[in-house]
């Protein structure tokens, strides 16, 4: 099947490297990688959003506190995706210190490529809670509040994949497939199969950027789900995961994780968003139950 699909994609289908994409931008003195920019981006402009929502009131948290959450969320997203991919993906991570250069530990090579979204998250979530406990602070709503601005980086995050040429998905037919560089890939080589494939990173940044974007502004700002801690972290939760498990249907597994979707009939991905479903049903359902919302006092008219 694979070979047929190679023979048939050399021909109608569009290749990856027509594009002329880079993986970053050359400022002479070095490259600012388009994967980094990404995280900055959706860093930015999910503190920017948070400002806006703690204008409103009710917000669980001061504009100083967001200051404190948004220096240690950002080292939680890196340690934690970095960690939680060695952990869950590629274990060999920590004893590998082969590479040559300066920095020779693979653990720490943040430029080789390798994050986790859900040791992000873990990540994140630490963060939250020592800001929470050191401010006495709602640690839920917080929850709530930062997981509204969560899928602005998933956007850039994933379509930073895309220009990089990495992650593709599986083979397909389909009439938008794209063929990759997916045996070798480097700054200047491109050695591709020809293998038609799923552009599954645009799959991941429309329905985990977009549409959970789309749909967690339209519960903070057009409804009253910001008054019930927990209802919109754990809509954010099973949301994402459901967007997750699906694109991992059309998403290449990596090569030494494989045996896991042979043995098992589902990735790693998939294994690893089940838990986070129920856990977002069970932080849904205890939202919806509390018999009272968050009391917004309203403030003082001026005389």
């Amino acid at each position: 099947m694979l070979s047929l699909l190679a023979a048939s994609g050399s021909g109608h289908y569009l290749a990856w490297s027509s594009l002329g994409l880079k993986p970053g931008i050359d400022l002479g003195f070095f490259t600012l990688r388009w994967y980094s920019l990404a995280y900055l981006s959706g860093i930015l402009l999910g503190y920017w959003h948070l400002s806006k929502m703690l204008k409103v009131p009710g917000a669980p948290m001061a504009q100083r506190h967001a200051d404190d959450l948004f220096f240690y969320c950002t080292l939680g997203i890196i340690l934690g995706g970095r960690l939680g991919f060695a952990l869950f993906y590629k274990p060999m991570l920590f004893t590998d210190f082969n590479h040559p250069g300066p920095i020779s530990w693979g653990l720490v090579r943040l430029w080789d490529g390798g994050m986790s979204f859900h040791g992000g998250v873990i990540g994140v979530l630490i963060a939250i809670t020592w800001v929470a406990w050191r401010n006495k602070l709602n640690w839920l709503r917080i929850c709530d509040y930062i997981a509204v601005n969560v899928p602005f980086g998933m956007f850039f995050g994933r379509i930073a994949n895309f220009i990089n040429g990495e992650l593709w998905g599986r083979a397909t037919d389909v009439p938008w497939a794209m063929t990759f560089c997916d045996i070798e890939h480097t700054a200047n080589t491109c050695i591709s199969s020809f293998i038609p494939r799923h552009p599954s990173q645009l799959y991941e940044a429309g329905l985990e950027g977009l549409a959970m974007g789309v749909i967690m502004l339209l519960l903070f700002w057009k409804t009253r789900a910001r008054y019930r801690p927990g209802l919109m972290v754990g809509a954010f939760t099973v949301g994402i995961a459901c967007a997750r498990f699906i694109n991992e249907f059309f998403r290449e597994p990596d090569s030494y994780l494989e045996w896991v979707l042979k043995d098992t009939g589902l990735s790693r991905g998939q294994w690893l968003t089940l838990p986070m479903i129920a856990i977002g049903l069970a932080v849904i359902a205890y939202s919806l139950t509390r018999k009272t919302e968050v009391v917004v006092k309203e403030e003082p008219k001026p005389e």
